[in-house]
């Protein structure tokens, strides 16, 4: 985190600075997930940071699942507030309020929104990137005029946008299924979520989908005119994903020697390294990168020779630049470049003028890699099992698999005391369950982050 220049710890306990490199990361991440919520139909706004503390006691559920993380002022301008204010944790209850008020006939729905946002969850052991005080995320809230077009609305952010890019941008395959009522979120009737497995066996929830039911819709009076002409309440998801993700980024494929970050997300692809200070390698560095930025490859040069070579080269090892191409004298004058990738090591020579085209196959290689590396010991360190026991065992080092019919809830409330948690419960096939009470509903056991 440090040698990296991602982030440190603010000046507040559990809070975090993202320095220029982490946001560079979350930017591309933001990027990325921003454009795949856009082609599933919503638009993004902004609501106020502040809520007034009687929304959230309009939904008593919700209140009781946050009550310990809330943040709330009590004074400004010199003066105690005659209702104290809630520093978003989520957004829900604002939503639920504006939405009842833009929603009017069944004709305005579905109403379909996104923002990107800080919230604040007082956490009592932050983390960087993990848990900390104030995080950035975006959080999704849609409004639907019945239950089975807001269940397959969560469905369609959670697989299309959540899944595709955790699986095609971060290299990071994931466990898509759903909560058990212990892990559900407040207020919702049910919580979807994708679990990655880190590098230490660990679990990290990644992204999560909520159906709301009608809960919030009866707190907040969201109703509308169906073609009939009949008041009928709501249909309700909400969805999100945060800076966490650069946390699943950093555990799920660091190495000792630093980060590793998949091409399609990395800000910088290739470094193109001048050895010496020589006046033709600095302009063959400048050149090789032109051409690469014209094939379309974020590339920069690095021409910081007054410092060590050594050096320069671990900086971006840490760093995680899926490439670097290093050109000194000798390179120039035998027109051949010397192409390192980052996750192997391995070198590659290549001719000068055929490296920006060998590069972006390169690069869609080493994406293509890391995923199967990731998928691989998402395979071997995941254990089937039929009792209790075995799932305890299991869940030391990676993730155990068992039929809910056999675990269930006594047996989630067994393994708790060891710190595991069901993760999520799936099809046999590694699917979204319909129905939890089906006999073929697998559990997912495993400790987290």
């Amino acid at each position: 985190m440090e040698k990296a220049q991602l982030a440190e710890n603010g000046p507040v306990r559990g809070t975090m600075v993202i320095r220029p490199y982490g946001y560079s990361l979350w930017e591309r991440i933001q990027s990325e997930i921003d454009a795949r919520i856009k082609r599933a139909g919503a638009e993004n706004v902004y609501l106020p940071l502040f809520i007034p503390e009687a929304y959230f006691k309009r939904e008593a559920e919700h209140v009781e699942g946050f009550s310990p993380e809330l943040a709330v002022v009590t004074h400004a301008g010199g003066k105690e507030l005659t209702e104290p204010l809630v520093v978003r944790p989520t957004s829900e209850t604002l939503f639920g309020e504006l939405m009842a008020k833009w929603v009017q006939s069944h004709r305005d729905l579905p109403l379909l929104l996104n923002q990107w946002v800080n919230v604040v969850r007082w956490e009592m052991r932050p983390r960087l990137f993990l848990r900390t005080s104030e995080f950035l995320w975006q959080e999704g809230h849609t409004a639907h005029a019945s239950y089975e077009d807001a269940a397959a609305y969560a469905r369609r952010i959670h697989l299309d946008v959540y899944r595709d890019f955790l699986r095609s941008v971060l290299a990071l395959p994931v466990l898509v299924g759903v909560k058990t009522a212990r892990e559900r979120f407040a207020g919702a009737i049910n919580t979807m979520t994708c679990e990655a497995m880190m590098g230490d066996g660990k679990a990290l929830q990644t992204a999560t989908s909520h159906e709301l039911g009608q809960n919030f819709a009866k707190a907040f009076d969201m109703t509308f005119s169906d073609a009939d002409g009949r008041r009928q309440l709501c249909w309700t998801t909400s969805w999100g994903s945060s800076t966490r993700l650069v946390g699943g980024l950093i555990m799920g494929h660091g190495d000792d020697s630093g980060l590793l970050v998949p091409p399609r997300l990395a800000p910088t692809q290739v470094v193109v390294l001048a050895v010496k200070d020589d006046a033709g390698v600095l302009a063959a560095a400048r050149e090789q990168c032109d051409q690469l930025d014209r094939a379309g490859v974020r590339a920069r040069v690095d021409d910081a020779v007054g410092k060590g070579f050594g050096r320069r080269v671990t900086d971006w090892e840490l760093k995680g630049v899926p490439l670097r191409i290093e050109i000194g004298p000798r390179d120039v004058e035998a027109g051949q470049f010397n192409i390192v990738r980052r996750d192997t090591g391995g070198r590659v020579p290549t001719e000068a003028a055929a490296t920006a085209q060998a590069v972006p196959r390169l690069l869609e290689t080493i994406q293509n890699d890391l995923l199967t590396r990731a998928e691989d010991q998402l395979a071997s360190r995941t254990v089937q099992t039929e009792s209790v026991e075995e799932a305890r065992e299991a869940a030391q080092i990676g993730f155990a698999r068992i039929p809910w019919r056999i675990l269930g809830v006594e047996g989630e409330k067994s393994l708790a005391t060891d710190a595991i948690t069901v993760r999520c419960l799936q099809t046999a096939d590694g699917q979204i369950p319909p129905d939890t009470s089906a006999d073929d509903v697998m559990a997912v056991v495993g400790r987290s982050y």
